[in-house]
């Protein structure tokens, strides 16, 4: 839940609450664009300098982003590598969403304490949608200078996805602590 609000000369680079509400960032926490979860203005580390929308990014390696010291935003594979640990992408959703909070019952069991809450996003237009039906999540990893990786919760499937998301879209961000 870190206000990042870093814009660089090129790019804006934020963070909000869903609805401009700040009771919805002590809810779930801040929605990011992929220029501020990757700390494109370079306030943390150096790794994701310049990274932004309609810029492909050099970055190589593990990448803080706005996670806190010692931890860093995952990588598509890591978010792979978790599906695998939960019994694979097509009960993932299921077993890492919160018991409670998604709508017409599409709570998961939360059976590894990831407790995904349904954040919803925000659009490059600014308008936020989804709330109690969607938690979306970056990653690291981009698909050319437009897209990059993001997974997926959606409130009417047991599944998690993981897909490429325009860098422009506000998602949550879930850090992964860096092993020793």
């Amino acid at each position: 839940n870190y206000a990042y609000n870093e814009p660089t000369a090129t790019e804006d680079s934020s963070s909000f609450c869903y609805s401009n509400a700040a009771s919805n960032c002590a809810k779930y926490g801040r929605l990011y664009l992929w220029s501020a979860a990757m700390d494109s203005a370079a306030v943390f580390s150096d790794a994701g300098k310049g990274c932004g929308y309609r810029k492909e990014c050099s970055s190589t390696g593990t990448i803080r982003g706005v996670c806190p010291s010692g931890w860093h935003l995952p990588s598509k594979d890591e978010w792979n590598t978790l599906f695998t640990a939960v019994g694979g992408s097509s009960t993932a959703g299921k077993m890492l969403k919160s018991i409670s909070g998604w709508k017409d019952s599409g709570n998961g069991t939360d059976a590894y304490g990831f407790s995904a809450l349904p954040a919803g996003g925000r659009y490059y237009d600014g308008y936020f949608g989804y709330e109690g039906s969607y938690a979306d999540f970056w990653s690291s990893t981009e698909s050319g200078s437009k897209y990059a990786y993001d997974m997926s919760l959606r409130y009417g499937s047991e599944s998690a996805y993981l897909d490429y998301y325009d860098k422009n879209y506000g998602s949550s961000v879930r850090c992964v602590k860096n092993s020793n």
